[in-house]
């Protein structure tokens, strides 16, 4: 295992993190003794695999329904000093936080936690949760005080922008946030925790980076010779501004891939580049030069458009899914659209016949096409309507 210093927090945290968020037995609160024995089984084996690859970062979230419970049955029983466990509490008003907060240690048996993330400041509102007087990060202030907290981030699925102006708030050691190679947008976010000196962890590089456990012929054929899965990791891990990835191992299994970017990382300026190079090409095959360099130019957000259609992300999906055959991941995430509320904002396409765009496409050197684009992607994507695991 490899580690890097985690901003200004001073830990050494490992390159792969142990996310739990796909072990757990349940995703709403149940007491332990209906928790099979095999589930349980199978999340202690993952840690002690975890542990012996020498991933001793574990993580998890009030959020994440019998997680921290099962957690709470292994973690006491291992050298304490030798863990950073990380759990995550969801912006709300103080008292409700304050007792999820509790509940969390109830449930972790644990007398301090490494890290604490203030859960899904997504908007505006749950930023001024957690940043108001009396809020969610005094109340977390007073546990840190007491010892019971060693160092304080967020977590987040929201809009570049509001991360920044979090970030820009200087009260946080350390963010959770997405960024990959198919999603590259929060960048700035990147550097301007750099800049601040905080750590920085990426959320779900496998699973919301493209579904890598899983990924079509043609993304595995452009990636040889690596796995989609390595090249993520490899492309992620090549920035020394991102200090930790999150494996959301569902079994001890799920860490074996991983674990084979460790030996690339010397190398990455060598491997990288023929690999970026045949996905770009391969894109600008399928979809034209011009419009693989300027797509994203002057589009809306989603809170711009009439019907809150999402349109950033609907032509992101349909070019995952024409350039690289990524269509189930693509009907994955755009099936969420209406049904995840600000963890994936946006209304889908299946209106856009309706709708005048032209005002809001003012800016977009593409705009006399999008609302076709739109249509053709809504047609090629839809499907049932998915929720979030936590909503199932």
């Amino acid at each position: 295992m490899q580690y890097r210093r985690f901003g200004r927090t001073e830990l050494s945290i490992p390159v792969f993190s142990c996310g739990g968020m796909r072990y757990q037995y349940k995703w709403q609160d149940v007491p332990m003794h209906e928790i099979p024995a095999s589930n349980q089984a199978n999340l202690e084996a993952t840690i002690h695999q975890a542990l012996e690859v020498g991933i001793n970062h574990i993580e998890t979230a009030r959020g994440y329904g019998t997680s921290e419970l099962q957690l709470g049955k292994i973690l006491p029983t291992l050298p304490r000093d030798k863990l950073i466990v990380q759990t995550k509490v969801g912006a709300a008003q103080p008292q409700e936080f304050q007792r999820n907060l509790e509940q969390s240690f109830n449930n972790l048996k644990l007398d301090y936690i490494d890290l604490l993330g203030l859960h899904g400041i997504n908007n505006a509102e749950s930023l001024d949760q957690c940043t108001q007087p009396g809020g969610c990060l005094d109340i977390a202030r007073k546990f840190q005080q007491q010892g019971r907290i060693r160092h304080i981030g967020f977590s987040t699925h929201g809009a570049t922008d509001l991360i920044l102006q979090t970030i820009a708030t200087n009260q946080f050691d350390y963010v959770n946030l997405h960024w990959y190679y198919i999603n590259q947008g929060n960048w700035a976010a990147i550097e301007a925790a750099k800049r601040h000196d905080m750590g920085v962890f990426i959320i779900s590089p496998s699973n919301k980076g493209g579904n890598l456990y899983e990924p079509p012929q043609k993304l595995v054929d452009l990636c040889y010779p690596l796995s989609p899965m390595v090249f993520n990791d490899l492309f992620c891990l090549s920035h020394p501004e991102v200090h930790t990835l999150s494996i959301g191992a569902s079994r001890p299994q799920d860490l074996e891939e991983h674990l084979k970017t460790l030996a690339l990382l010397d190398r990455a300026d060598e491997i990288l580049p023929p690999i970026i190079e045949r996905l770009e090409q391969a894109a600008i095959a399928e979809l034209g030069e011009d419009w693989f360099r300027t797509w994203h130019v002057g589009l809306p957000q989603h809170h711009e458009t009439p019907g809150g259609v999402n349109i950033p992300v609907i032509l992101w999906l349909r070019n995952l899914a024409i350039a690289y055959d990524m269509v189930d991941y693509g009907k994955m995430r755009y099936n969420l659209l209406t049904n995840a509320g600000d963890w994936f904002p946006g209304a889908k396409a299946d209106q856009i016949g309706k709708l005048d765009l032209r005002s809001c496409l003012a800016h977009s050197p593409h705009s006399d096409h999008i609302p076709k684009l739109l249509a053709e992607a809504h047609e090629l994507l839809a499907g049932t309507e998915v929720k979030r695991l936590s909503q199932q």
